[in-house]
This record gives C-alpha cells, sequence and structure tokens, in this order.
C-alpha cells in the first residue's frame, strides 16, 4: 500500500517514477484502483447545495474543479486517459450544451479529434439535424450541424451530468438520424439513484457517482 502511495503522490508533484523495483510493484495494481485514488481528491471538490435550484433538490457543483487550475488538469488528464483505455476508434467527439462543451472539447483538443457541439434550437446556421425529446412538463428540441458528423464515423457523446437521460438519450437519436455510430456516453458526473443510464443503449461511462 505504501507503495501505490507513494505512486499517488508522485502524480501530485509531477514526479517521474525511474525505480524499476518500484514502477514493478506499482504495476500489480490493476488501472482501476489508480483511476480511483486519481479521482479521490478531485470529488472532494465538489460542492453539495441543498434545496438547490428548488426544495428537495441537492445541487452537485462541480465548477470548484474548474476554478483549481491543477485539478482541472488532472481532470482532464484522466478523461484522455480514460478514453484512450476503455472507448477506442472515436472519430468525433459531440458534447452537449452548455458544459458538454467545456469537458468535451478539451478532451478532443488532447486527443486531436475533431469537436462538435449540440446546441438548442436557435443557435446554430447553415442545415441541421433536429430532433425533439420530453420533459416533465413539456418538450424541448436539439440541433447539429450536419456537415459536423459523416455517415459511419464513431461517435464520443460528453456531457458533464447524467440525470435523468433524457439529454443524452435524445442526443444519441441525434447522432443516429446523422447515420454516425454512437461508441459511447462520457460524464463527468452521474446521479445514481436517478437511473438516467437505464434509457440508454449505448455503453455509458462516469468519472463521478453520487
Amino acid at each position: 500500500a505504501r507503495y501505490y502511495n507513494y505512486y499517488l503522490k508522485s502524480l501530485e508533484l509531477g514526479i517521474i517514477i525511474k525505480d524499476s523495483f518500484l514502477r514493478k510493484t506499482i504495476g500489480h495494481y490493476s488501472c482501476g484502483t489508480i483511476m480511483e485514488g486519481r479521482l479521490a481528491h478531485l470529488k472532494t471538490l465538489i460542492k453539495s447545495h441543498p434545496d438547490f435550484p428548488k426544495p428537495g433538490i441537492l445541487f452537485r457543483d462541480m465548477f470548484p474543479l474548474l476554478r483549481d487550475p491543477k485539478a482541472f488538469k488532472e481532470l482532464k488528464s484522466i478523461m484522455v486517459d480514460y478514453t484512450k483505455a476503455h472507448i477506442p476508434n472515436v472519430d468525433v467527439i459531440v458534447g452537449l450544451e452548455s458544459r458538454g462543451f467545456i469537458f468535451g472539447s478539451v478532451l478532443a483538443a488532447d486527443l486531436e479529434l475533431p469537436f462538435v457541439p449540440i446546441r438548442k434550437p436557435g443557435k446554430l446556421p447553415g442545415e441541421l439535424f433536429r430532433v425533439e425529446y420530453l420533459l416533465e412538463y413539456g418538450s424541448d428540441s436539439f440541433e447539429m450541424q450536419k456537415e459536423g458528423v459523416q455517415p459511419h464515423q464513431n461517435v464520443l457523446l460528453v456531457d458533464d451530468l447524467l440525470a435523468t437521460g433524457g439529454s443524452l438519450s435524445a442526443s444519441c437519436q441525434l447522432i443516429e438520424s446523422a447515420g454516425a455510430k454512437v461508441v459511447g456516453c462520457f460524464v463527468v458526473m452521474e446521479l445514481d439513484e436517478l437511473n438516467g443510464r437505464s434509457k440508454l443503449k449505448y455503453p455509458t461511462h462516469s468519472l463521478f457517482h453520487f
């Protein structure tokens, strides 16, 4: 355990481990265990706000992660490492309005992949794909530029949060209407009790669970 703790500290300090025995010892730990260790500190930065935006709602605020440059850099690094390890063969990264733009664009830049936004109506010019989806008290819609995603491309959808799953499910339909293939949905945070992933028919990946 002390070798693993040393490894985590080295990540924090940016130290390159050169000792061959230490590297071999650390190698016995699974990638999942190491990933959990890297995420543990970051999760403590996510703040909880009860009764926001209305009574009975516990709001999880991840903006403190973005205000801390080192934390945001580490989060980006984790997203890149995770995607390379678990979601291969991605051609395009598509981010949902609006916080999906933040995480999707930095992931795409590091992976040297195109980034394409999905937006609410009236925000994008040109020819568009459009999908409508139901809300609790009405409906809404998403749009995406037709030139953004080509048929048969492998698309990774990225958003900040998976709650009820309505937005991501609609986004999957939008990608399907373009003739492209959804290879996965990747969110920073998932609210497990809402069971949003049950609405998604594609592999769904989350870093933080609440």
